[in-house]
């Protein structure tokens, strides 16, 4: 908050929306979420914060709109070992409730991510949410070996995701890439030109 309040302030502001801290971790993430939407009834919501780079084509200190999220760490097992909910043949949520975006069955390891707040902004990649940050190289390929298609971890966007799924509000996650998934060396990082770089994204919509 420190950095990106005074670069989104202003276009906040603009928006007649507000900013708020999420919490770290899933479950934080998911139960402070539900708590600010129910105290500002939104339209929107966007998620903006950092994770950690799967690609060499998603650098240390650029930004990325994500298409959807992936929940990784909720099911049986460890390492290679783990299997998520789906896999065990479970959903996170089922229900039957009724929503704007139509009737809601289900909902899986994996929320799509809305582009309505701007389609200016291209959406790609898969983002997963991990109980816990990758230590190494190891659990980077763990991850990779079931989600080939993700670009980045971070720990909070599912539970945002389900949050804003169970309400039936459309969510937009914007991550700054802080540092490379399993690099532990904070010497490596760059926590405030990620959040620059998120914040840029969010004052182009």
């Amino acid at each position: 908050m420190r950095v990106l309040r005074p670069l989104l302030s202003r276009t906040i502001g603009d928006m007649r929306g507000h900013l708020e801290l999420c919490g770290f971790g899933v479950v934080a993430a998911a139960a402070r979420s539900m708590q600010l939407i129910a105290r500002h009834q939104p339209e929107n919501v966007i998620l903006v914060g950092i994770a950690g780079s799967y690609r060499s084509e998603l650098p240390v200190g650029c930004a990325r709109n994500f298409l959807d999220v992936a929940c990784v760490g909720i099911g049986v097992g460890t390492g290679s070992n783990h299997q998520s909910a789906g896999e065990i043949g479970w959903e996170h949520w089922t229900s039957e409730r009724s929503t704007e975006s139509g009737t809601q069955h289900a909902i899986g390891d994996i929320l799509p991510l809305s582009n309505q707040v701007s389609s200016r902004l291209e959406q790609s990649g898969r983002l997963l949410t991990v109980c816990a940050a990758a230590a190494n190289d190891k659990d980077v390929e763990l991850r990779l070996a079931k989600h080939p298609e993700a670009a980045a971890e971070d720990m909070e966007g599912f539970g945002v995701a389900m949050s804003c799924a169970l309400v039936g509000i459309p969510l937009q996650i914007i991550r700054g890439i802080s540092n490379r998934a399993g690099d532990r060396d904070k010497r490596n990082w760059n926590i405030d030109g990620a959040l620059h770089a998120a914040a840029t994204l969010v004052t182009q919509m």
